[in-house]
Parts: C-alpha cells; structure tokens; sequence
C-alpha cells in the first residue's frame, strides 16, 4: 500500500512539474514586447523548420544601418505545415520583408514572426501562433 501511495505522489508530482513547464515555455511575453512590432527587410540567410519553433535567420540592417542578422522566431514545424509552409517554402538568398514584435534585448536582434513577405513572387505569411 505504501509503495502504490507513493508511486502515485511521484506521478502526480512529476505531472505537475512537466506541466509548469509546457507553460512556461509559452511565455513570449518575457522574450519578446507583445505590443510593439519592428520591420526589417534583407535576405534570408537560413530557415530552420522544426519544433518546437521554427526560425529565419535574415542579413538586415538595424536601426542605425549596420548589418545584423537576426533570429526570427516563427511557429512550430507541424502548425507552420497546416498553414502551407513547408522547409522547402524559404530558400537562403530570398530577399523578405519581416514584421515582428522585438526583442526586450535590442543587442540579441530578435523577433518574432508576425508577418512575411517574399517580393520575388509576392509570397506572403501572415498570423499568430502562440
């Protein structure tokens, strides 16, 4: 009985810890301003398609002109695939125009997605994941 006892307090517990964490991963509000967006437009550098997010790594210049490349974070893999993008969508040379909510830290050149734009042929992405 004791043993059945505390191997149901050791599940439980290891529930509620996983859990906390399933939803702490979702806070972008501690990494991104959710009620602010900044707009960079240069060439994609790589696309990294996957889970539990994916990025856009794109060669644009900052607020002063000088050239950074910055991590944009986009939806999972899976989600992304619903909506059409595949890890074919996005080719390192494509030149895209990104609007995103920033980074708190100016310095990591960080955003994430809120929109894409590709030019070339007018391929556009536009929505919210959480």
């Amino acid at each position: 009985m004791k043993r059945t006892l505390f191997a149901l307090a050791l599940v439980a517990g290891a529930l509620v810890v996983s859990s906390g964490r399933a939803y702490a991963h979702h806070s972008f509000a501690a990494t991104y301003f959710e009620d602010k967006t900044q707009k960079i437009e240069g060439n994609l550098v790589q696309f990294l398609y996957r889970n539990p997010h994916s990025f856009v790594h794109v060669e644009a210049p900052d607020e002063k002109g000088m050239m950074q490349r910055w991590a944009v974070e986009w939806g999972a893999g899976g989600q992304l695939g619903r909506q059409g993008v595949t890890r074919e969508t996005l080719k390192p040379g494509d030149h895209v125009i990104i609007v995103g909510n920033p980074g708190r830290n100016p310095e990591d050149h960080r955003l994430r997605m809120v929109n894409i734009t590709r030019p070339s042929d007018g391929w556009k992405w536009g929505g919210t994941f959480d």
